[in-house]
């Protein structure tokens, strides 16, 4: 699936107010949630918070690309996210992440999941996209910045 179609308007938000990884994974679950009534936020939660604990998904540059396969989960969704202020995520470069694109894919699509992790994570390699993204000062520009570049990607 093209990274555009990952992402809807509705899930995406700019300048969210989280003081920790933990919290904003709640925020993330939470939100996942709202958009398919199949799955509990608990183990929208849960499922993250586990895939945190093999190793952070922070990617470096201050991005993070939280994820993980999940039963209940119909098809591959994605939540962008950008912080008010930068929080501690355990990136691999050790710097503090301001924006994070989370993603959730269907227990069987293993394949699936990480073709679109590789893209994501080259498209936020990109030092261009991620400033665009960060200079976003609301949800609907934020979601139209990322859709932008993805279709250029396509």
């Amino acid at each position: 699936m093209p990274i555009s179609e990952l992402l809807t308007e509705s899930m995406t938000r700019c300048h969210i107010d989280a003081v920790s990884k933990k919290r904003v994974l709640e925020i993330a679950s939470e939100l996942f949630v709202t958009n398919n009534e199949a799955m509990e936020a608990e183990d929208v939660f849960s499922a993250l918070l586990n895939r945190e604990r093999l190793g952070s998904t922070g990617i470096g540059d201050g991005v993070a690309i939280p994820h993980c396969r999940l039963s209940g989960c119909e098809h591959a969704t994605a939540l962008l996210i950008t912080l008010k202020e930068p929080i501690e995520f355990d990136a691999v470069d050790n710097r503090p992440v301001d924006l994070l694109c989370c993603l959730l894919v269907p227990e069987d699509a293993a394949a699936d999941h990480l073709h679109t992790l590789a893209s994501l994570a080259e498209m936020f390699s990109q030092s261009d996209i991620r400033e665009a993204l960060r200079q976003a000062s609301t949800d609907q520009e934020l979601y139209q910045q990322f859709i932008t570049f993805a279709e250029k990607r396509s």
